[in-house]
């Protein structure tokens, strides 16, 4: 069957070849090597491997955090020295060889104690390139790191019983964690940058499964440019005359030799996708088969939008089981994520109440009726509300609406129009900085809301069935990862599956970064309307 079907380029797709010389064109990421011999599944010495990794962008980058961090570390130490008196106490009337008093603490602070603090990062894995440009290991790693410098420096100082400045060593401590964070983050948005721009830092993939499980992990990864995966090719295993016919967006190849398409394509990663692994050691021996050829080997197993603190490996007798947890939307987390809420919601009201009096003149002038705009809304555990929001809509806007459904730009359960002639033109401009959605705090204070979950649905626009009802075990939030993600501009189904991604995968540290994110989503007002 192999034989007769041959190569399937569902969509007519060819990859980029030199035409003349029939070769797939160099990218500027990738090197490859002298095809290596066939692997017997022996372990090589990762000191005398003869064919290097294919994707090298992380050499150069982790070179970059390398100074950065080295930079980082010397910068406070210089201002602790400089600010804090009483940072050299530590070291008055002792010496180290030819080193005395000054000497002495210019030589810890600049160079043993920012050495110090490379060597640690590299022990606790910040430099991995596993968790190099994506996710917050990385900086779970730095944070980690600064906690086994302050444990480390205490240490020293209680077995030489040196007079160390408490204050000094909080002082270097918290400046250089903060300076590693920051540099990490520059670096990381230039990096992404790169990855959306040119494909310069990014990993070229071949996808190899059926062609059902191949572009469900196409449309995964596709979704984040800044994640650096584009895949290039899907190599099917199963199912080739179903794939005749079929529009695919890269390539589609069988009955072919994967890694002689790899190097083919100029790819430097291989994914098997789901069950693509059919036959019983199938995947081990494509390992063996890799090995030494520097080309990278992912799995993706048929289990999407899972995040990763509930997936767990537990090898048992040399199987690996994938453990899944479930999701954490109780205990003590739950507990500071509501008091959070209920906190922050009060002194917010407390300290905008100012700006909460000029938007409510401001609509009272732009058009006579009630400030607010008070809508029933599904939520937590199918519980109606009543959501608050400054009302930027004429006061028969309910009414004109049955005029305008035709006109829906929404695919959803909302109504979304983006020149709704509805809004009056002050409203308009509290949609695009999204200022409207400030009274929500006071359905935050009430515990209806919380400040991050999926965003509330009306009351009337239907049942929440099947997977929608899920949204419904959390409460609503002001800002969510739909917000962050494109707000109105997303489908009806993409924005329901990241509302059931953050429930799936919810976490404090996952609220902070949606605030985060939300600020500069606002600022841009992109996709607000």
């Amino acid at each position: 069957m192999r034989e007769d079907v041959g190569e399937v380029t569902a969509s007519l797709h060819r990859p980029v070849t030199d035409s003349s010389r029939s070769k797939p064109v160099p990218y500027d990421s990738f090197e490859w090597q002298q095809t290596p011999p066939p692997s017997n599944g022996v372990p090589r010495s990762a000191w005398n491997r003869q064919h290097k990794r294919v994707s090298r962008w992380h050499r150069p980058y982790t070179l970059v955090l390398l100074f950065l961090d080295l930079l980082s570390g010397i910068a406070a130490s210089h201002l602790a020295a400089t600010w804090i008196e009483k940072s050299r106490s530590g070291f008055i009337g002792r010496s180290l060889g030819f080193l005395h008093n000054e000497e002495l603490f210019l030589f810890f602070a600049y160079v043993v104690l920012p050495l110090g603090w490379l060597v640690l990062l590299w022990a606790n894995g910040a430099y991995d390139r596993r968790y190099l440009g994506l996710g917050s290991e990385e900086f779970k790693r730095i944070v980690r790191t600064s906690v086994t410098v302050v444990a480390c420096v205490s240490l020293l100082a209680f077995a030489t019983k040196a007079p160390l400045s408490r204050g000094t060593v909080a002082a270097v401590s918290l400046m250089a964690l903060l300076f590693l964070l920051s540099g990490r983050v520059i670096a990381r948005q230039v990096l992404h940058f790169a990855r959306r721009k040119t494909g310069h830092g990014a990993h070229r993939m071949v996808l190899v499964g059926t062609l059902p499980e191949a572009l469900e992990v196409y449309t995964a990864v596709t979704r984040s440019p800044a994640a650096g995966l584009i895949p290039v090719a899907i190599h099917l295993t199963d199912g080739y005359a179903a794939a005749r016919g079929i529009e695919t967006p890269v390539p589609v190849y069988a009955a072919r030799d994967v890694l002689a398409l790899v190097r083919e394509v100029g790819a430097d990663t291989i994914a098997v996708c789901g069950s693509a692994s059919a036959e019983p050691g199938e995947l081990r021996r494509l390992a063996w088969q890799l090995e030494g050829t520097g080309v990278d080997l992912v799995v993706a197993p048929q289990l999407t939008d899972i995040a990763g603190p509930r997936v767990h490996i537990r090898p048992i007798e040399g199987l690996p089981l994938l453990h899944v947890e479930e999701p954490t939307l109780s205990g003590p987390g739950w507990l500071v994520k509501n008091l959070i809420d209920r906190v922050a919601a009060g002194l917010g009201l407390l300290l905008i109440s100012p700006i909460l009096l000029a938007i409510a003149l401001g609509i009272r002038l732009s058009d006579p009726g009630p400030v607010f705009f008070r809508q029933p809304r599904v939520g937590h555990e199918g519980r109606t509300f009543r959501v608050w929001k400054f009302r930027t809509m004429y006061v028969d806007a309910e009414e004109r609406k049955r005029t305008l459904e035709e006109l829906n730009e929404s695919d959803g359960m909302l109504f979304k129009m983006k020149n709704d002639p509805r809004i009056f033109s002050f409203g308009a401009k509290l949609r695009a900085t999204s200022l409207d959605e400030l009274p929500q705090l006071i359905n935050v204070l009430k515990g209806e809301m919380s400040l991050v979950g999926p965003r509330p649905l009306p009351a009337d626009d239907g049942d929440y069935l099947g997977d929608v009802r899920r949204r419904l075990l959390v409460r609503p939030g002001i800002t969510g990862l739909w917000q962050v993600s494109g707000r109105s501009d997303l489908s009806w189904d993409e924005a329901v599956r990241l509302d059931l991604y953050y429930v799936d995968n919810w976490s404090l540290t996952y609220d902070l970064g949606i605030l985060w994110r939300t600020i500069w989503v606002v600022l841009k007002r992109k996709g607000a309307y």
